[in-house]
């Protein structure tokens, strides 16, 4: 870990307002030369809203922001990479159909007029390359290159730009196990040679491997910097971004799996738009079971769920919910059957953000009761069964008649879930159920979980967290490009050998 104590960048006193919202509220930040500084909260906290103007994408209403010992006011990005500053999205900023060189040097004035001095530019980005171990391949078109090479190539288009400070945000989303070990590699490689990097992320275990400091903010305010010392804990630094003490531990009782409740023969689908299609999955679930599904995110992981609930047409395969071919069911059919689904966009798939909580409570069979019949809607019913439920799942709202929109991402997740498993159900689709939530929120969705397992629901649960997957999962299925890789046990499921998996490897059972 770096000791240095010279500061490459001081935030001071930092405020921001969007109308009556105080995004950040009198934020102080200090990032020293040579460190990785980890930049800690829950969804909402003001992280986003504290690079954003410290990369020039939004203007501060108070506070002073010093760059290497000197006053600055950082208008656009283009102003915060000419100081310095660089900024890796979790969603890359590369045109797929250019190179790679030419993503790098894009928007750089390298020559005189318009002519680029391409070979010039070439050895300087494979001389940066080979100097930080990032091995990349100028000549190679992005769209060809695996997700962690396309951050590979971010890195070397920061540090091409001359960067001294890179804001990395999530980093780690969209990589493998194996992938994720490589670029801590690169990090504290960059690290020794003299580089500051902001390391926004949720999850704790890599903050604690990785960061020097840990800076934690909370409801706008940065609640405190910590030095990441041998003692520290996942569950210390839970417990300073919500702000109190929470239990990290998922507790599952032993899976006692019963009948097979949905049965997948050699489906297939096309692809459409960027997605990886189907390609001959075959699969059972059981009742009393979780079967995760990881991968990385855009490997057929949504297909797979809109193929079985009837929104995409099967091209081949059959498939089989409690012996009965649903291979032919469209939608509407399948929304008649025993099945609680929660989409992987809640707010566009899963909830009408303009109606009321007790008209999205009976969004799926108002025409059924107890929310009615073919005639007439039961308005009380609705009303009260719609209170029960808020109560159930503890959702924060006035009441049954308040808006979706009104809700925070966790409350509106929580009426999802209400709607969908509050009933008995006997199979469960469930496609990132926790993004965007907080700490507390996706602990109550794995608890929800695990409680319809027990009560003998079958759940596929499809998440990009492999923590969360090895957490919940009685077994275990790993995506890739469309494809099921295949299945393992959770109990001691070793995540290298996931990460291969992920990474389109065959690993021997």
């Amino acid at each position: 870990m770096n000791g240095s104590k010279e500061n490459l960048l001081e935030m001071h006193h930092i405020t921001k307002r969007f109308a009556k919202i105080v995004a950040n509220d009198d934020v102080s930040l200090e990032i020293r030369k040579g460190e990785i500084h980890a930049l800690l909260g829950e969804n909402g906290a003001g992280k986003s809203t504290l690079m954003n103007m410290l990369y020039g994408l939004l203007k501060r209403d108070e506070g002073t922001i010093i760059w290497k010992g000197k006053e600055v006011t950082v208008h656009s990005p283009a102003e915060a990479i000419e100081l310095g500053i660089g900024m890796i999205h979790q969603h890359f900023q590369l045109v797929e159909k250019f190179t790679v060189l030419e993503n790098i040097i894009l928007g750089r004035k390298e020559g005189k007029f318009i002519e680029l001095p391409l070979d010039e530019a070439e050895k300087r980005v494979l001389s940066l390359s080979k100097e930080y171990g990032l091995d990349i391949k100028t000549r190679a078109v992005i769209e060809n290159l695996a997700v962690g090479e396309q951050q590979k190539v971010e890195i070397v288009k920061a540090l091409y730009r001359g960067s001294d400070l890179l804001i990395m945000d999530e980093p780690t989303a969209v990589l493998t196990p194996q992938e994720v070990t490589k670029l801590f590699e690169i990090l504290n490689r960059l690290r020794r040679e003299g580089k500051s990097i902001i390391f926004i992320s949720h999850k704790l275990p890599e903050v604690l491997e990785l960061c020097d400091r840990i800076s934690i903010m909370r409801d706008g305010k940065m609640i405190r910097t910590l030095d990441n010392t041998p003692d520290l804990d996942s569950r210390q630094l839970a417990a300073y971004m919500v702000g109190r003490d929470i239990n990290l531990q998922v507790e599952k009782s032993k899976c006692e799996p019963g009948e097979v409740v949905l049965k997948l023969e050699h489906v297939c689908a096309d692809p459409v738009f960027e997605s990886s299609g189907v390609k001959d999955i075959s699969l059972e679930l059981r009742r009393g079971e979780i079967l995760g599904i990881a991968g990385v995110d855009g490997n057929g992981q949504e297909d797979l769920s809109e193929l079985i609930m009837g929104l995409r047409r099967l091209t081949s395969g059959k498939i089989t919910v409690l012996g009965k071919d649903v291979s032919k069911y469209n939608t509407k059919k399948m929304r008649k059957m025993p099945i609680g689904y929660i989409p992987a966009d809640r707010n566009h798939a899963a909830l009408v953000l303009d109606f009321s909580l007790q008209q999205n409570v009976a969004l799926n069979h108002p025409d059924q009761p107890p929310y009615g019949n073919r005639w007439v809607m039961n308005h009380r019913k609705i009303t009260q069964v719609t209170e029960e439920k808020l109560r159930q799942f503890h959702v924060a709202a006035s009441g049954p008649a308040e808006q979706a929109r009104n809700l925070s991402g966790g409350n509106q997740q929580k009426v999802v879930l209400a709607r969908e498993v509050g009933e008995k159900v006997d199979l469960i689709i469930a496609v990132y159920p926790t993004r965007g939530l907080d700490i507390d929120a996706t602990h109550f969705v794995f608890d929800t979980m695990l409680k319809a397992r027990d009560e003998g629901a079958a759940v596929l649960y499809i998440s990009t967290e492999l923590e969360e997957i090895l957490s919940v999962s009685d077994r275990i299925g790993v995506l890739y490009e469309g494809t099921l890789m295949g299945i393992i046990p959770g109990e001691g499921a070793q995540v290298e050998k996931i990460g291969l998996m992920m990474a389109g490897e065959q690993v021997a059972e």
